[in-house]
């Protein structure tokens, strides 16, 4: 995604099971590669991951 990805869109790299297409490879966004995964980022479901990522989204928008 050369302009990045929009906060609520689905990353273009992310296959059908949820995994990184170019995990570990050299083109990877500087800022996935960065994130690291905690337990509060996790969370016990995939809802609660979800729900935290989309607050880190709207919390890093441009303009806010």
């Amino acid at each position: 995604m050369p302009q990045g990805k929009p906060a609520g869109v689905r990353c273009v790299q992310l296959g059908e099971d949820e995994r990184c297409r170019i995990f570990g490879h050299p083109d990877r966004p500087a800022v996935c590669a960065q994130l690291q995964p905690s337990a509060e980022m996790c969370g016990s479901t995939r809802e609660q991951a979800l729900h935290y990522l989309e607050r880190l989204e709207r919390l890093t928008q441009p303009g806010t």
